[in-house]
């Protein structure tokens, strides 16, 4: 079990805003007792959460910027320790050197992260709220910022805590009839138990399927445009993505790299990999882009397996997708109705989904679009979502197998209990009650410097 105390802590300092000019830029500093640092840092004595103008100057006493400063007095800040924020002018000048002198007077760089990890070692956010800082920053839609805020603002915590609690009353339950066998168990105590863990397998279930479509909207999915060559791969590419991004012509092998793009349908990110045309040939250089094609279907979280719509599935498709892997969510595109007098259809029939439609109308192109979003785990009430991401997916998995055991073995209270205990274990996991020192190197490690 991780624990969350800590011995004093030194005094780090991070420029908190992005490279670059700006009007306003931030330095951000935490640590111990900073109030006569302050004084030294701006000439005056601050008091705690009331702005003042104060003058910045070098060992020399020249005038280095004037900034706004506040102090945040322990534990009434971001990080739980006293925390000084300088807002002075915003070039990049300016910035380093406001930086330097915080390190002449004892700071030192903080890690990437690290303001947000003695949040979390200081008991002011937990696991999953640290990390929804980090993907509030990261978040590349509206979609994507509501979830985040949901996790910042604790609704995912708390549901964890609360299957968490739920758990530990079985447990309570079940111990008891471990500790005392001498007594009697009524057939009702039993129904009692199986009632409860039910109750709480259905509550998983809400979850999980909230915290999936969350992790849906962090990640994104993974597509991959494969076909021979000229059947509109590029085209299909360029009409999603709504911009000339791929190079077309009616010269077969034009596309001889992958050309990737990223669309962001109802927020949730769908990355495009157009390939090389799949064919045989004696050109080094296409066949170097086919080998890449299938390292890439290798990767991909589905593909469009594009044909001609004009044209009967013949031995190469058949070919391509006898290589496919096994499992991978697949869409037969029949591209270029226009030309061939068809109409836009979708119908699933015994490989799975086809489209028929025109890359270059856009007719049938809806229907694709709605394909993806289903690949993707996507539903339409966003609401409650969660900002969720693999780990998490992994424990509550895991929870879920445990609770699956636990109700195998029934009447077996030893192995019940023990059951129950894993699965509590995975969900504290999640917000941080259990949790390994190297897995939270990895997790703050993935953070802005100065967040």
């Amino acid at each position: 079990m991780h624990s969350r105390t800590r011995a004093k802590s030194d005094t780090i300092v991070a420029i908190a805003t992005p490279i670059g000019r700006g009007g306003v830029g931030v330095i951000r500093i935490s640590g111990s007792d900073l109030r006569a640092f302050a004084e030294r840092l701006t000439g005056r004595e601050l008091q705690p959460r009331m702005a003042a103008l104060a003058t910045v100057r070098d060992g020399g006493g020249n005038a280095l910027d004037q900034v706004i400063a506040l102090y945040f007095q322990a534990p009434a800040s971001y990080t739980g320790e006293d925390v000084i924020e300088l807002q002075g002018h915003g070039g990049p000048a300016v910035m380093q050197a406001l930086l330097a002198r915080c390190l002449t007077l004892g700071c030192r760089l903080a890690r990437a992260g690290e303001f947000t990890e003695r949040a979390y070692l200081n008991d002011k956010l937990d696991l999953v709220e640290a990390e929804a800082v980090a993907d509030m920053i990261d978040a590349a839609s509206v979609e994507a910022v509501k979830s985040a805020a949901r996790s910042l603002a604790g609704e995912f915590s708390a549901r964890v805590h609360a299957l968490v609690a739920q758990l530990t009353d079985l447990r309570m339950h079940v111990e008891a009839c471990i500790d005392f066998p001498e007594e009697e168990i009524e057939p009702a105590d039993r129904q009692v138990q199986q009632t409860k863990l039910q109750q709480i397998r259905a509550d998983w279930d809400t979850l999980a399927g909230q915290a999936k479509q969350g992790a849906v909207l962090r990640e994104g999915l993974t597509v991959a445009l494969i076909g021979r060559p000229n059947v509109g791969k590029s085209s299909l590419l360029n009409c999603l993505a709504g911009d000339d991004i791929a190079i077309v012509t009616p010269i077969a092998g034009t596309t001889r790299d992958q050309v990737r793009a990223t669309i962001h349908l109802e927020g949730v990110p769908i990355h495009l990999i157009d390939t090389a045309g799949l064919r045989d040939t004696s050109d080094v250089v296409e066949r170097i882009g086919m080998e890449r094609t299938w390292a890439a279907v290798e990767k991909a979280g589905a593909a469009l397996l594009i044909c001609e719509a004009g044209e009967a599935i013949g031995v190469a498709e058949a070919q391509i997708a006898a290589r496919l892997p096994e499992g991978l969510p697949t869409a037969w595109v029949y591209n270029k109705i226009d030309l061939f007098g068809r109409a836009e259809d979708r119908q699933d029939d015994g490989r799975g989904v086809s489209i028929h439609l025109s890359a270059m109308t856009g007719e049938g192109v809806d229907a694709l679009r709605a394909w993806l979003l289903e690949t993707a785990g996507w539903t339409p009430t966003g609401e409650g979502v969660f900002m969720a991401r693999q780990r998490h997916l992994v424990a509550l998995q895991q929870a879920k197998s445990h609770l699956d055991t636990a109700e195998q073995v029934g009447a077996q209270f030893e192995l019940f209990a023990e059951e129950l205990r894993l699965a509590q274990h995975n969900l504290s996991s999640i917000t941080g009650e259990f949790t390994p020192d190297d897995l939270l190197g990895e997790i703050f490690g993935k953070f802005c410097i100065g967040k």
